[in-house]
């Protein structure tokens, strides 16, 4: 690490740091973990973030924008509300084949007692989700490939909603096969047949 770039220091942190708020959360890590994991001295973090807030706040704008670079993805490779929604879940599996929770909901766990700025950035990632989702849905509904039955603010809060839970409940249970089960569930449940 010592021969690494800024550049490359900042980036593994952040990657570091993801994983460890992933798995244990923003009160559950610490610069003495990610130092010994980064295999550098805690100073050296400050150096590049000076606070535990600084570096979180920058995992989670990575973290939001690898997530609208996928949204953006999705649209481009798949045309219909189903496909769409199937694809998004399976952004989701790959947290549950790395055994990681999603980022903001770990955060999200500890919203009241999380810096303002984590609090609004979180609180921005799923608003961003339901919104996308809900576009994802009122297309659908207007080209008949998803259930008239749900409204699509409804139906994207139980989307996320269920994906989130599933990506939650699935790492300690069934795995990567229990996730795909909630996927193809949630499908059938959206589809106009049922």
């Amino acid at each position: 690490m010592a021969q690494a770039t800024t550049l490359e220091t900042k980036t593994v942190l952040l990657q570091k740091a993801e994983i460890l708020i992933r798995r244990r959360g923003y009160s559950g890590f610490s610069y003495a973990d990610l130092s010994d994991t980064v295999g550098i001295r805690k100073a050296s973090i400050h150096h590049h973030y000076s606070t535990k807030e600084t570096l979180v706040v920058e995992v989670l704008k990575a973290y939001r924008a690898r997530y609208a670079k996928g949204l953006s993805m999705i649209v481009t490779r798949h045309s219909s509300a189903l496909d769409r929604v199937e694809a998004y879940g399976r952004l989701y599996l790959t947290g549950v084949e790395q055994s990681l929770g999603c980022l903001c909901a770990a955060l999200a766990a500890e919203l009241e007692t999380l810096p303002e700025s984590l609090r609004t950035g979180t609180t921005e990632f799923f608003q961003e989700h339901i919104t996308w989702l809900e576009k994802v849905y009122t297309e659908g509904l207007a080209n008949g490939e998803v259930r008239k039955t749900l409204k699509a603010k409804e139906a994207a809060r139980m989307i996320l909603s269920a994906l989130e839970g599933a990506l939650l409940m699935e790492r300690m249970v069934a795995g990567p096969q229990g996730f795909k089960h909630t996927l193809s569930a949630l499908r059938k449940s959206l589809s106009p047949a049922g």
